[in-house]
């Protein structure tokens, strides 16, 4: 068989499998609710979640008072209490808003240094700093008035300030690189688990049915095998891609996320790592599907394939805290954990060039050898009806 007729064999078994897939009904209906929720989640999420800011205190202001209303605001400014002035057209009506609870505190009037004021409750410490503050400027303008000085041109003579530099400046961008990352490990996870399971009970399936008897008269195992595995992963990456891409989508259009062209681009390189990863283990889910012969016994022979993929999620767990710890630098070499950390190191700016090169190659490499050995444990075990067969036996024959 030439190399062509190899490839065409493999996309026609791809093909079979992918609307195999995305003709059923549970995955066309299982899909638009999915869609809806994350739609109506991230919507419902942007309107109760307010603009993250505290609402600031209404100072109430008795007529005549607009220099100290400006002072108290100019107060809280410089202090970092959110303050807002509102001008009453009496002081009973500025009484009657504290009362009524529309203003947390009034100012009635100025006798000399001192500030009048009026609250239900005592105030909060960071209040009454803000109304101290604002009756000192007070005082200091009134006196320098009375010396002869421009409070003005006093305060721009006396400006002061202090320049810092800072060694490490936080990244503004750290947050949305930490979400990318983790939207990649999420299409990731959800290929692993959702369409790798899939793949071993198709195989399963078959392999009761005895379809694969007469697939494998026509063609060979690892062709088999990787056009199973190839038009699964197709149909299971455009359902998570559908996801992130509403979700991103949906979370820019409300405010929640501001995605730029930049680390969209990054996003779509980063899927590359997803789908590198999804190939290794489910290339292990289908040589696990092959050594049972009934759908109920699926579980319990992927257990060395779960706990493989646990530790590099938990892995990953730890490198999305400490992007550039020892850890994630090593994981990032060793398939396939690499499939894991490296979109958390790529997103974060942690990775070099050298580092996404070699681990890609490695990555790679990892898939052709557990290709090699899937295919050898599918074809010594496919056609093998009745007990379940060990991982050992399978490889031995």
């Amino acid at each position: 068989m030439s190399g062509s007729q190899r490839s065409s064999a493999v996309l026609l078994v791809a093909l079979r499998e992918f609307r195999a897939q995305v003709r059923t009904k549970s995955f066309v209906v299982g899909n638009i609710i999915t869609l809806v929720i994350i739609v109506g989640g991230l919507v419902a999420f942007s309107i109760f979640r307010g603009d993250g800011e505290p609402d600031p205190t209404v100072v109430a202001v008795a007529p005549g008072l607009s220099v100290e209303a400006q002072a108290v605001e100019a107060s809280g400014e410089a202090l970092g209490v959110l303050v807002e002035a509102r001008e009453a057209e009496s002081v009973e009506e500025a009484r009657a808003w504290v009362d009524n609870e529309d203003a947390g505190v009034a100012l009635l009037g100025r006798d000399g240094t001192v500030l009048g004021a009026y609250s239900v409750e005592p105030l909060e410490p960071p209040m009454v700093a803000v109304l101290e503050s604002a009756a000192g400027a007070l005082a200091v303008e009134d006196a320098l008035e009375a010396q002869g000085v421009d409070p003005g041109a006093f305060a721009a003579d006396a400006a002061a300030g202090v320049e810092v530099e800072v060694a490490d400046p936080p990244d503004s961008d750290a947050t949305q690189q930490i979400i990318i990352a983790a939207v990649v490990l999420y299409l990731l996870t959800g290929l692993v688990f959702g369409f790798g399971m899939y793949v071993a009970m198709g195989v399963v399936e078959e392999k009761s049915s005895r379809v694969v008897e007469i697939l494998l008269s026509t063609i060979k195992p690892l062709q088999l095998l990787w056009g199973k595995v190839l038009g699964i992963g197709a149909a299971g990456l455009l359902q998570v891609l559908t996801y992130a891409a509403v979700g991103l989508v949906v979370a820019s259009l409300t405010g929640l996320l501001s995605v730029s062209g930049g680390e969209a681009a990054t996003f779509a390189s980063l899927v590359v790592w997803a789908i590198l990863g999804y190939l290794f283990f489910a290339l292990l889910y289908a040589a696990a599907g092959s050594l049972v012969s009934r759908q109920e016994e699926v579980q319990s022979v992927q257990a060395p394939v779960i706990m493989v993929m646990f530790a590099c999620l938990g892995a990953s767990v730890v490198n999305l805290s400490n992007p550039g710890g020892t850890l994630a630098v090593v994981t990032a070499w060793v398939p396939p954990f690499s499939a894991f950390a490296m979109p958390i190191r790529v997103a974060t700016g942690e990775a070099s060039a050298i580092e996404i090169a070699g681990s890609l190659i490695l990555m790679v490499l990892a898939c052709a050898g557990i290709s090699l050995l899937a295919a050898r444990i599918y074809s010594n075990s496919v056609l093998r009806m009745g007990a379940r067969i060990p991982w050992r036996e399978a490889l031995r024959r």
